[in-house]
């Protein structure tokens, strides 16, 4: 009977720890986080403007726009991923990323791509700053000591990857207008 609880608890892990996201990989042996969207009702050329302000508005931060052309965007960026145990949490380091946009009539492409994972450690402040300014591509294969943290790491980019995925979908697919502010006009007490 114990034998048979042992079989099902080992056959049930396995098929949890089978069923975790992973990244695709490019001609170049890279990790890729490709989507293709279908666009019908929105023009081309709504769709690029909106890219175009999603980098330069909404992840204005983080993302900085390298060129932009009639159908493309390209842009390279960061996040940071975070290590979390139970409650409290704290950056465990950042990924930096190559972003395109690409755009016909119809349909639309983005992926990241080149990502490279940057430690972080503490300063003598207390803060997260970056230990190094070379990244690790995240495709190496860690070596048996670093393999559990390395998982770990590449489960919470694939999240915040897809997570970002999410919204940018959303950003193009919403009729969000760059709001201007308007000046306020000044109240003169000394004019009637």
């Amino acid at each position: 009977m114990k034998y048979i609880i042992f079989g099902l608890l080992t056959i049930f892990t396995v098929k949890l720890s089978a069923q975790q996201k992973q990244f695709s990989k490019n001609d170049n042996g890279k990790f890729i986080y490709y989507q293709v969207v279908d666009s019908q009702l929105i023009d081309k050329n709504i769709l690029l403007q909106r890219a175009r302000s999603f980098v330069d508005l909404a992840y204005k931060k983080s993302m900085k726009l390298e060129s932009s052309t009639d159908s493309s965007v390209l842009a390279k960026g960061n996040m940071v991923i975070d290590k979390t145990i139970l409650v409290a949490g704290h950056p465990s380091g950042e990924i930096s990323y190559n972003f395109v946009f690409e755009v016909r009539q119809g349909k639309y492409r983005f992926w990241l791509t080149d990502m490279l994972f940057i430690p972080y450690q503490r300063d003598r402040y207390g803060n997260f700053v970056p230990a190094t300014t070379i990244g690790v591509p995240l495709e190496r294969t860690p070596g048996k000591l670093g393999a559990g943290a390395w998982k770990d790491i590449l489960n919470s980019t694939y999240n915040k990857v897809e997570k970002f995925g999410d919204e940018f979908k959303k950003y193009l697919a919403t009729n969000r207008m760059e709001k201007t502010k308007n000046k306020a006009e000044t109240i003169s007490t000394k004019k009637w």
